[in-house]
């Protein structure tokens, strides 16, 4: 389910990709139908405000940037402002059919809930893809976005930005050499759910209002149940809602769980337990929870459990821990080795550490003489580009990141229920409790149907 990555398999399969392509995938071709004659990929961007202004910036930059996608124009109108020329749309189905054999690549960056509907109906026209985290809504669709993209044979990549970094991969080779020795326990935490992005309402349901001009509401809501707008949603409120967004988890997780559910080949748990605030209302998120992920042994790993404390929790200091120092405060990550601790501070994996700073000290000469493994060429669109034209393979394609994003989001229906989950990730079920199925496989409004 994960990427190994020792340096002679990264060097064997880099090279296999600039080759031959990226296993089996048709690459950008000069030439033929969507090939630009600069020998540049004609992306275009579904999401242009917030962290989609990351893609159109990247693709303007470095490619052709053929079409911007928008439900909001006014949120998107500093890329459309800086880009007066290139054709836009509020519906990426409409840009899809005008333009189709324009476009090569798609870089989608909305929010949660239509993730899935906008990569699916790239994919299905033969475009590499490229999906903010999480990579979806529910598990189906992380699982569905997988069989697509081996089906549709197109490159693909999600955007947790720490797997890129050099960070992960100073955690991954101080892993492998034995530092850190056997890992049972991983200590994650967050200091989230805190504002902007997760704010309750002062009332539920939340107080309506007339739709912006600029906005199409109904395109906004994509499949999920229709309901009238409120500011209580957008631009950003809408995380801590169910309906659209996953929670903390959803927005952190898939950076602050990278590096041990890849170091360590977690899989998937057999069972997640919560503990949690009760939710501000109907369909919000808890404002303060505690989950706890159990996954079993792998071959010659042990069992692992992972918690995860967001605000509110307190979470406890890794052995050796300077008494008064608090931990980072944004969120981080710690592995309880048998050897040594490994620890990074913030939500992606920066500078990874071992701790206490005194042993830290006496290890740099041995974590000197380790062999490197090769950096990646830029952040993950920067990554996903190159791999369309054949120079590698991007470290967070959706046979990463699917699973990945599973993960986490078992943790965020652990949330929303309040109940310990035992999952029974074959049947794709939460064993003896199907109440749980309708949010594994969410139903979809007439005309948003997608499937493999």
């Amino acid at each position: 389910m994960t990427h190994p990555l020792d340096r002679r398999q990264f060097l064997k399969r880099t090279a296999a990709g600039t080759a031959a392509g990226v296993a089996g995938f048709p690459l950008f071709s000069i030439g033929k139908p969507g090939g630009s004659a600069n020998g540049k990929i004609n992306v275009a961007v579904v999401g242009a405000g917030g962290m989609g202004g990351y893609a159109f910036r990247t693709a303007a930059a470095r490619e052709n940037l053929v079409a911007i996608c928008d439900v909001d124009f006014a949120r998107a109108s500093r890329a459309l402002n800086k880009h007066p020329d290139i054709p836009h749309f509020k519906d990426f189905r409409v840009m899809l059919d005008k333009m189709g054999d324009q476009i090569d690549a798609v870089a989608i960056s909305t929010p949660d809930h239509t993730h899935f509907p906008a990569a699916m109906a790239a994919m299905e026209r033969g475009k590499h893809v490229f999906v903010q985290k999480p990579l979806a809504h529910n598990i189906w669709e992380c699982r569905t976005l997988r069989k697509a993209a081996a089906k549709y044979k197109v490159v693909t990549q999600m955007g947790n930005q720490g797997h890129q970094m050099d960070g992960m991969r100073r955690i991954k080779e101080w892993y492998d050499a034995g530092i850190v020795g056997e890992v049972r326990e991983v200590v994650t935490w967050t200091n989230r759910p805190i504002g902007p992005w997760f704010v309750p309402p002062k009332s539920f349901p939340p107080k309506t209002a007339p739709v912006p001009e600029k906005l199409d509401w109904d395109l906004w809501q994509g499949p999920t149940e229709a309901r009238e707008y409120s500011p209580e949603y957008l631009p950003v409120l809408w995380r801590g809602w169910w309906d659209y967004g996953c929670g903390s988890l959803g927005d952190i997780g898939c950076h602050t769980f990278d590096a041990p559910f890849w170091v360590l080949d977690l899989g998937m748990p057999e069972r997640v337990e919560v503990e949690r605030e009760d939710p501000p209302g109907p369909g919000f998120i808890p404002m303060s929870s505690k989950v706890t992920y159990h996954f079993p042994a792998r071959g010659e790993k042990p069992p692992v459990k992972l918690t995860w404390y967001e605000r509110g929790f307190e979470v406890p200091k890794p052995e050796g821990w300077e008494k008064d120092k608090p931990l980072p405060e944004e969120g981080g990550m710690y592995m309880n080795g048998s050897n040594n601790i490994l620890l990074h501070g913030g939500m992606r994996p920066n500078s990874p550490q071992i701790v206490p700073a005194d042993r830290f000290r006496e290890l740099r000469e041995q974590l000197s003489k380790i062999e490197r493994l090769p950096s990646a060429p830029g952040g993950p669109i920067e990554e996903w580009l190159e791999a369309i034209k054949g120079n590698g393979k991007p470290g967070s394609d959706f046979d990463y990141a699917a699973p990945l994003t599973e993960m986490v989001l078992l943790g965020a229906l652990a949330q929303r229920s309040g109940k310990t989950i035992e999952w029974d990730a074959e049947n794709m079920k939460v064993k003896g409790q199907p109440e749980f199925d309708p949010w594994i496989r969410e139903p979809v409004r007439e005309g948003w149907e997608y499937d493999v």
